[in-house]
């Protein structure tokens, strides 16, 4: 995931609401299983790209991980949720173990479908942010010769923990 990425996530999470989190979760491990997928098509023998593989698998497993522990399994889906992540879970094992990428198309199958559902969710979702205190981002961007900048207003000083 590129650092640009990281970014754009980290500032989506800080606005989200609980639903629009699941759907980031989603995007992410879409990301990483494409990740993956990149450093295998470069993976010949034992060589940096293989170091990048085995950290996009583990990132993608944690996402996965996080979904498995958001569940809460007094509702009805979440048992079947449950299922298809431990299914990708395992998939996920398989694709590092053997380093294939038909196991992260598997996954990227089962994910896509959840992550528009969700999205629909989201977009019907009228809570707020889930995390109350952290920085409103405003932001604005001024073009330059070779350069897009991009100001952030609102870098109040009471972010983060409430006093």
């Amino acid at each position: 995931m590129k650092k640009e990425d990281k970014q754009q996530f980290t500032r989506r999470i800080t606005q989200a609401n609980s639903t629009e989190l699941v759907v980031i979760l989603y995007e992410m491990l879409l990301c990483y299983l494409e990740d993956a997928e990149n450093a295998l098509k470069t993976l010949e023998k034992p060589s940096p790209e293989e170091g990048a593989f085995r950290e996009a698998v583990r990132n993608a497993r944690g996402c996965l991980l996080e979904l498995v522990n958001s569940l809460d399994l007094r509702y009805e889906p979440a048992a079947e949720l449950q299922r298809l992540y431990m299914f990708c879970i395992r998939r996920l094992a398989i694709s590092g173990l053997r380093k294939e990428d038909g196991p992260l198309d598997e996954i990227r199958r089962v994910i896509e479908p959840l992550r528009d559902a969700y999205r629909q969710v989201a977009a019907q979702n009228p809570a707020g942010p889930v995390m109350n205190n952290s920085q409103s981002v405003y932001v604005g961007l001024t073009y330059g010769r070779n350069t897009l900048t991009e100001n952030m207003a609102d870098q109040g000083a009471n972010r983060g923990i409430l006093a």
